[in-house]
């Protein structure tokens, strides 16, 4: 009997975590406009790669896991990527107005993109407050399912894959920062 009342209370906290699951994503999709439209929310959180990436100017190593706990706009991108330097700066907004313990915008350079290269980016661009990380082989980029640039995914506290959309957006519209909002809110039980 003691056995059945746990599998009671198991199955339906499992089916209000999916409710709250489909909630949070009704809630998400209802807030794309303009070129958000195009931002795809999963059903389900994807499990992400853990291949490394090289951080910035100091040649150390990181892996997406090493940002669980906040909600992360991760961005792949390149020097030569058009659609990139018109919305890095956007994106640049968004850390800049969300940044901190609860948000993180992570952005990392896939491919053959030189060290000098990403500053000369950077800085004709006015980007002093995001990371210049490299995937140079794009072991994280491949296994990621990146298939061209840009790419922008959204993490999860626990470092799973909620949405992502190719190509550029304009990342500091309403929309983009009603749906980071919404994100670091749901994640935090607000």
């Amino acid at each position: 009997m003691r056995l059945l009342r746990h599998l009671s209370l198991y199955i339906a906290l499992g089916l209000g975590a999916n409710a709250a699951l489909a909630a949070d994503v009704a809630e998400l999709e209802a807030l794309r406009a303009d070129s958000l439209k195009r931002l795809v929310v999963h059903a389900q959180p994807r499990e992400v790669s853990q291949a490394e990436f090289f951080l910035e100017d100091d040649g150390g190593k990181a892996s997406l896991q090493d940002y669980q706990g906040k909600v992360v706009l991760l961005n792949f991108w390149a020097t030569w990527c058009a659609p990139c330097r018109k919305e890095m700066p956007q994106i640049a907004e968004l850390q800049q107005e969300f940044g901190g313990e609860d948000f993180e915008v992570l952005t990392i350079a896939a491919g053959r993109n030189s060290p000098a290269g990403i500053v000369k980016f950077f800085e004709e661009n006015g980007i002093t407050n995001l990371p210049r990380h490299q995937d140079p082989k794009q072991a994280l980029a491949r296994e990621m399912a990146v298939i061209g640039l840009p790419i922008t995914v959204l993490l999860n506290r626990e470092g799973e894959e909620v949405a992502r959309l190719l190509g550029d957006a304009e990342w500091n519209s309403d929309s983009a920062k009603a749906i980071i909002a919404a994100m670091i809110d749901s994640e935090t039980g607000s």
